[in-house]
């Protein structure tokens, strides 16, 4: 199916957490009823949706009851199971497809798709035992990070292996699962691009972003980054290859690192991205409407900001005083609806805008 999603078409959505509640409400916005598959009857995006399915991931029958009453389906996460993917596109369109999914799932698979697709990355090496650990770190160097090939976000499934680090400790901080040991960018800033691709090919995408991360979580993006135009094109550049490669429709994003003016890419997220948030209230059209034109088969919506942002993350008890960040007029508050405050949690965040730095 190639024609566009007509208003009033159902966009059904696999994961309700706070991607899926913004989706959902950009959705509405475009007059699209929103579906919401999730374990949880009870998750953010399930409350903001016009239907609720909540169901675990493996019961087949469910996701294909689900992807029936869809004239498309979505997802807001990278680790709904392919199997789920593959009952759901017997039904209806799935955009992305299975194989956005099978290059993200993975951080090896990731990680090569991205040096044969052009992108520059920094030295890896696939890690299986304490044994391939010990020869990987010998190769690479110290300093160098471990990571679970599967499951980890946020900083979750990662040691970092300093001179001091025991080799030991750190394959049993990652529970002894199949990994992937990285070296470390000398990097000066971390930059990301959220980029859209539509059904034909077509991709568009916003400028950079500057991101600061602490304990593995995002904390700060603004945007647009003081780039050199160079820097943005290359980064357009490597999104549109990676994008293509992928055969992806919809919105993503691709990490980078500033080394010495130019970008290594760190990884890619296939979906609707945290950095991404600053679009919301800086451009015309967010991240989120952008994910659903795509899906929907719609004219992509214009990339360019009227605004420099802000954002910032409201982790665990930032959220506490709700009240003073209501009342603070330069600043756009987007709560998520957890019902639970939990240390490392994204609640919410807030965007303060401002004018745009004039072109010299």
């Amino acid at each position: 199916m190639t024609q566009p999603l007509a208003p009033g078409s159902v966009i059904g959505i696999f994961g309700g957490g706070q991607l899926g509640r913004m989706l959902a409400m950009a959705g509405a916005g475009l007059g699209f009823d929103i579906h919401v598959y999730d374990p949880d009857r009870d998750c953010p995006a399930g409350r903001v949706a016009t239907r609720i399915c909540a169901a675990p991931w493996d019961d087949m029958g469910a996701v294909q009851s689900f992807a029936a009453r869809c004239d498309a389906v979505t997802f807001e996460w990278e680790n709904v199971p392919a199997a789920a993917l593959d009952a759901a596109q017997s039904r209806t369109p799935v955009r992305p497809g299975r194989k956005s999914l099978e290059l993200t799932q993975d951080r090896l698979t990731e990680k090569t798709f991205i040096r044969d697709a052009g992108g520059g990355t920094v030295e890896f090496a696939e890690v299986g035992s304490l044994a391939e650990l010990e020869t990987a770190v010998e190769k690479i160097g110290r300093p160098c990070i471990l990571k679970t090939r599967r499951f980890g976000y946020d900083g979750k499934g990662q040691a970092v292996i300093r001179d001091e680090t025991d080799l030991a400790a750190a394959w049993a901080e990652i529970g002894e699962n199949p990994a992937i040991l990285e070296a470390f960018a000398p990097f000066q800033r971390e930059l990301s691009i959220v980029a859209a691709r539509t059904l034909t090919g077509e991709v568009a995408a916003y400028p950079l972003a500057e991101n600061d991360h602490s304990g593995g979580i995002l904390r700060v993006s603004k945007a647009p980054a003081l780039v050199s135009p160079g820097l943005q094109s290359q980064a357009l550049d490597i999104a549109t290859a990676i994008g293509n490669g992928m055969e992806h429709v919809g919105v993503f994003a691709v990490e980078l690192f500033d080394v010495d003016g130019g970008l290594v890419v760190n990884e890619i997220a296939p979906r609707v991205h945290n950095s991404g948030h600053w679009t919301m209230d800086a451009c015309a059209c967010s991240q989120f409407e952008q994910h659903v034109r795509a899906v929907a088969g719609w004219p992509l919506g214009p990339c360019s900001p009227h605004s420099a942002c802000e954002m910032i993350n409201l982790i665990g008890e930032d959220v506490v005083p709700w009240r003073a960040l209501a009342a603070d007029y330069s600043a756009r508050l987007h709560l998520y609806g957890k019902r639970t405050v939990r240390p490392g949690r994204k609640m919410g965040h807030i965007n303060r805008i401002s004018p745009l730095p004039r072109q010299s």
